[in-house]
């Protein structure tokens, strides 16, 4: 594979709880050609150091030592176009929801315009929440046994690694649906998000929105932005509607 197209790839990983599923990330990414990972909010701090982590990596310890650990999931995927959050679970609100194979073929389209994409794989016993969600252009579901649908951490990573390494491999590009000027117009997820932030202020500076009573306003609105794919100068439009609301007060 391309290491350059595997260099668009980002692996997050949120509020992590075991060693061992870091160290066997590690190896699962190393092995399929890929090495940038992300540690948010892990469960114990320098987690990449521990000694469970190490083990299970084998070989891929400089994959390990190369991962970046942070506590801010926003900043992880600074520059991304496309945010995939991983999870099984169905949520009334959030992001569009899309199949492994849609996905993979949507990242399949970014990379070939030099799109940054990061892949979002929750905490092991309750996986992503709706707050790591409201920073994913998308939710994706692996398919699986509907009857047991449950895959640990690092084998979920593995599979998504292993498909991605195989689509991304092959000679013949996806059919292009978003040009690369278009792709670089759009605005990221983390500005979505503060964008949002800046319209709570303003609906509840001009009494639209009760802080006491917030109902689902906000999720709604969020999924609506998720939706749209916003570009970076309506996120400019929409902060400037929010100003003026502020001004209200």
């Amino acid at each position: 594979m391309n290491p350059e197209k595997s260099q668009l790839l980002r692996w997050v990983l949120v509020e992590t709880s075991h060693p061992g599923n870091v160290g066997s990330a590690a190896r699962a990414l190393k092995t399929m050609g890929f090495s940038d990972l992300r540690l948010i909010n892990p469960k114990m701090q320098n987690v990449a150091k521990e000694s469970e982590a190490i083990a299970l990596a084998s070989g891929a310890v400089d994959v390990l030592e190369s991962s970046q650990e942070s506590n801010s999931l926003a900043s992880a995927i600074q520059g991304c176009s496309v945010v995939l959050g991983l999870t099984s679970r169905d949520r009334e609100f959030g992001p569009p929801a899309i199949d492994w194979v849609s996905a993979r073929a949507l990242i399949q389209e970014s990379v070939a315009n030099q799109g940054r994409v990061a892949l979002v794989f929750g905490p092991e016993r309750t996986g992503l929440d709706n707050d790591h969600l409201s920073l994913c252009t998308h939710r994706v579901w692996l398919d699986a046994n509907p009857a047991y649908p449950s895959l640990n951490l690092a084998q979920a990573l593995m599979v998504c690694a292993y498909t991605l390494r195989e689509g991304l491999s092959e000679t013949g590009k996806p059919e292009m649906m978003v040009n690369r000027e278009e792709l670089a117009q759009l605005a990221d997820p983390a500005a979505i998000a503060a964008m949002l932030d800046h319209w709570r202020e303003g609906l509840e500076a001009i009494g639209y929105l009760d802080p006491n009573h917030p109902k689902k306003l906000m999720p709604r609105l969020q999924a609506l932005f998720a939706r749209s794919r916003l570009h970076k100068e309506e996120i400019d439009l929409l902060r400037g509607i929010a100003k003026q609301m502020l001004q209200r007060k």
